[in-house]
């Protein structure tokens, strides 16, 4: 099963799209699928307030795995992070329009009950797979 597959997969199971996308990197990055799903699992929903979209998260972490820094005074790492950071959202920015998940979802679920109401017209099930998907393809390009 490839990236696109093993995430799909992993969302139709009912994982976040952080985990979803931190996950189909995780033997590459080193570390254990239960890892990558636990560490990820607070940042679906933008951090259940519709911020920053949980597979742009996602791919921070993994760029964050692959490129951060380990010393305090390391510079350049911390340089590259910001550089690869920023390269990955304004991609993934001009494909989607943002990287912020209420605009992306079209709801503004800060609040429960909104979330619901975006879960029982299916805008997550929607929606999340083409942003799981362009983060997943971005990312191929950047590790």
């Amino acid at each position: 099963m490839n990236k696109l597959q093993n995430a799909a997969a992993n969302f139709k199971e009912g994982f976040h799209c952080s985990q979803c996308v931190l996950e189909a990197f995780s033997e590459e990055l080193g570390i254990n699928k239960e890892l990558a799903l636990k560490i990820s699992s607070c940042f679906g929903g933008g951090m259940c307030f519709g911020e920053t979209c949980g597979a742009v998260t996602g791919a921070v972490m993994a760029l964050g795995l692959k490129y951060g820094n380990i010393k305090a005074d390391d510079k350049a790492a911390k340089e590259k992070t910001y550089d690869v950071t920023r390269a990955f959202c304004e991609k993934f920015k001009e494909i989607n329009g943002s990287i912020i998940c209420r605009e992306l979802i079209g709801v503004d679920f800060a609040h429960k009950e909104n979330r619901m109401v975006a879960r029982e017209k299916g805008l997550f099930k929607e929606k999340c797979p083409k942003y799981i998907e362009d983060a997943i393809n971005i990312l191929e390009t950047m590790l």
